[in-house]
């Protein structure tokens, strides 16, 4: 009976969440409890409490890491600064003439933002407030309008620079020298989150193009929901470049700098920042109060950021101290179909847990015990990240419990049903799930280009 304690344990730190207490001490109350426990019991043995310190020590040393608040304010501030609105009124005035134009629009802008911050509460909200209300004015179906916005608002899971790909990359590296180290590979080999930023490249524009074609599609079929914009002022050329170059020369220049190798996400997150504050400044959108604003959101993002991977670091010592990793090792082998049955396993697990957990805390408390496991079977760090990233994607914007609904819930107008917004995402979800498919189908287009541009 005391090898389940584990998952016992697992069970009542996704109660206490539930139940509404903060992540970071909901995460490191429950392993303390249970560390005491076992303490008491003789069956957990209190050494492993003293790596905690070197393990706070070593997030510390952490260079990677400095990239989450930096791209946080690069992402901040470009919302702060309305230099995504404006973003938002270039891409309508281009597009605007084409039936489903807005909601195209919504799609590129959604991907573009959603690469600055990378951070789905942030995006939905912030698009939601910007789009919506225009959307509805316009005539547009409220199922069209949420689906869209609900949608581009989760494309920061998996469209780099993004704060998920960040962590997640960080954890897997540490999760694919612990599998090699553990298969007696001596001198294993590395993933950085520079390969899942590339790696993320080729699914995150299939997605975006799946969006964009569906649209294309539903308002063929169904014309009344999508009206065309006649009435659309045709902005000059110098107004349109203003409003679409300098965001999109930021994002580019932070993504090529690390695709080509001349930075690191940590070095390209310190230009993103400085640039998004650069770019705010010439337009005159910066004063004292908006960077003090820009500031603390910051730094309350980057606390919670970090309170969670302490709480998750002392979860997962103690839940190693408990047995946690051989019982999940020894359930994996008993699973029928090897490593295709532990993966859709993990998938099916994580995808349900995206319900009630955000993806930081599953990227700390999930991956690290699950990855090293997965690995160790000969699955492809990268490709499994990215598998990761985009069902934690479907998993916020599946109704009823999916975080993006909950989001874009809370800016809605009243007259938008909840029931509008659940029907919208799901054709969204149905192409989610079609990415995934055909990505397990074909790893290649998640490996290919990191092994290209090694």
């Amino acid at each position: 009976m005391l090898e389940f304690i584990p998952l016992l344990m697992f069970a009542t730190v996704c109660l206490v969440l539930m139940l509404g207490y903060p992540v970071a001490f909901s995460l490191a109350g429950t392993a303390l409890v249970f560390a005491g426990t076992g303490i008491l019991g003789g069956y957990f043995d209190p050494s492993f409490l003293h790596a905690f310190p070197s393990r706070l020590f070593g997030t510390i040393q952490n260079t990677t890491l400095i990239a989450v608040p930096l791209f946080v304010m690069m992402g901040i501030m470009l919302e702060r600064s309305r230099i995504a609105e404006q973003l938002l009124d270039s891409m309508a005035a281009v597009f605007g003439r084409l039936r489903g134009g807005l909601a195209i629009s919504v799609v590129i802008v959604g991907a573009l933002l959603a690469a600055s911050t990378g951070i789905v509460g942030a995006t939905v909200v912030t698009m939601g407030l910007l789009s919506l209300p225009t959307m509805l004015k316009r005539g547009y179906d409220p199922k069209l309008a949420t689906g869209v916005i609900c949608a581009t608002g989760t494309l920061g899971q998996i469209i780099p620079p993004s704060i998920a790909l960040v962590l997640l990359g960080d954890i897997l590296s540490s999760a694919y020298q612990q599998a090699q180290l553990n298969m007696g590979v001596y001198n294993p080999k590395t993933v950085s989150v520079g390969d899942l930023f590339i790696g993320a490249l080729i699914p995150g524009a299939i997605l975006v193009s799946l969006y964009i074609l569906y649209l294309l599609l539903y308002v063929r079929i169904k014309p009344q929901s999508a009206p065309i914009l006649d009435d659309i002022e045709k902005p000059s050329l110098t107004t349109l470049m203003s409003g679409l170059i300098p965001p999109m020369v930021l994002i580019f220049t932070v993504l090529g700098s690390i695709l080509i190798g001349i930075a690191t996400p940590t070095e390209a997150a310190g230009v993103g920042a400085l640039g998004a504050t650069l770019l705010a400044a010439a337009k005159g959108e910066l004063d004292i109060p908006r960077l003090r604003d820009v500031g603390r959101s910051t730094m309350e993002i980057t606390c919670m950021v970090f309170m969670i991977l302490i709480g998750a670091a002392l979860f997962s010592l103690v839940f190693r101290g408990l047995g946690g990793e051989e019982l999940i090792h020894h359930l994996f082998e008993t699973l029928p179909g090897g490593v295709i049955g532990a993966t859709v396993v993990v998938m099916v697990v994580v995808f349900l847990l995206g319900f009630i957990l955000d993806f930081i805390e599953i990227t700390f408390v999930v991956v690290p015990i699950v990855g090293p496991i997965l690995l160790a079977m000969g699955l492809d760090p990268i490709w499994l990240g990215i598998m990761i990233a985009i069902n934690l994607q479907t998993s916020f914007l599946t109704p009823p419990f999916g975080f993006a609904l909950f989001y874009l819930r809370s800016v809605a107008p009243a007259s938008v049903k909840t029931a509008d917004i659940y029907r919208g995402v799901i054709p969204f979800v149905a192409i989610q799930l079609l990415l995934l498919a055909i990505i397990s189908y074909w790893p290649v287009l998640v490996t290919g280009l990191p092994a290209l541009l090694k």
